[in-house]
């Protein structure tokens, strides 16, 4: 990344929530690494990813507030003075938004709206990354799909998470707010949920290999694309220093596209060893599955300069490095 953009944060006040969580814990030690004064916001419910491990080393060098987002007078507080928001927190569980909606409305819209009209009433300069998913796409009408493809959610998290959107533009066009939205799509890497797969099933396929147990591939063809973690960061920081972003929605995709199973055959050879069952896909899954997908992420590299410079191979070799020292912390 530009030497440049790092000193756009130094000194700046910065308010990520879901801080303790992967991306987030993330993002926080860039921008302690830029001079920046970091706040990170997160519930820990243990359910949605926050892991105190994930800042380690970090603690002097920021704040931790333990709170919840859906209670107006801690971010009434927290927003306040804030140069920069950074907005991770949500509900990414797919299965559990179908069993539980309201958390997950609560979660990925009320608390949303609530942090909203705390920057409004309190801190209308400030400047919000929103992140979003590819999950509000839907099944994919052609490949790869642009931000022009219709938005059709296949689930209750995807409908929630394309309603939080639909605020958050809202509010920069009604309020002249300064907002930008990231669609990820398959972001790993270190410090991701590895004890089970409600964040990614990576996250697990990489646990059971390093515990030396088959993991279970759905389908296996499948063709999907992948997001290393620090190319993610590289994007978020891109949006929140170009006015050019300013309103605007971008796709975030991988260097490659490959299938499933072709990614079950990376990581077993990256990691020298390891093996897998390809299995049926389950019946709950099958109806909100969105069969292939990856994205065009020309928008954000025409727009910001963004592409990812992690291939697959190289962010499987960080992620396994990673938990070969780390995985206690994660299990």
């Amino acid at each position: 990344m530009n030497p440049s953009i790092a000193e756009i944060f130094t000194n700046k006040s910065v308010l990520i929530t879901g801080g303790i969580g992967f991306i987030g814990s993330s993002l926080a030690r860039r921008l302690v690494g830029m001079g920046a004064m970091v706040t990170v916001l997160d519930s820990m419910v243990p359910e949605y990813g926050g892991n105190k491990f994930n800042l380690v080393g970090m603690e002097q060098f920021l704040r931790i507030n333990i709170s919840d987002m859906r209670d107006p007078y801690s971010i009434s507080f927290l927003v306040d003075g804030q140069d920069y928001l950074f907005n991770l927190a949500g509900q990414t569980s797919h299965m559990e938004s179908m069993s539980d909606p309201l958390t997950d409305l609560h979660i990925n819209v009320t608390s949303q709206v609530s942090l909203l009209e705390a920057c409004r009433r309190l801190n209308s300069n400030i400047r919000i990354v929103f992140l979003s998913t590819r999950q509000i796409y839907g099944l994919s009408r052609y490949l790869p799909v642009d931000e022009l493809h219709p938005e059709d959610p296949v689930d209750v998290n995807g409908i929630n998470k394309l309603a939080s959107e639909k605020y958050h533009i809202l509010y920069s066009k009604m309020y002249n707010m300064q907002c930008s939205i990231l669609r990820l799509t398959n972001t790993y890497g270190p410090r991701m949920r590895i004890k089970d797969a409600r964040q990614m099933f990576l996250g697990y396929w990489l646990r059971q290999l390093l515990e030396d147990k088959p993991f279970q591939v759905w389908g296996g063809e499948q063709y999907r694309d992948f997001t290393f973690v620090e190319d993610v960061v590289d994007a978020i920081l891109l949006c929140a220093s170009a006015t050019s972003a300013n309103g605007c929605v971008f796709n975030l995709g991988g260097p490659e596209v490959m299938t499933l199973k072709e990614l079950a055959d990376q990581l077993i050879a990256v990691n020298r060893g390891g093996f897998y069952n390809i299995v049926s896909f389950p019946e709950n899954r099958k109806k909100i599955d969105i069969g292939d997908f990856y994205c065009n992420f020309n928008k954000i590299r025409n727009t910001l300069g963004w592409h990812p410079q992690t291939t697959i191979l190289e962010g499987l070799e960080r992620t396994l490095e990673y938990y070969r020292e780390n995985m206690r912390y994660y299990i």
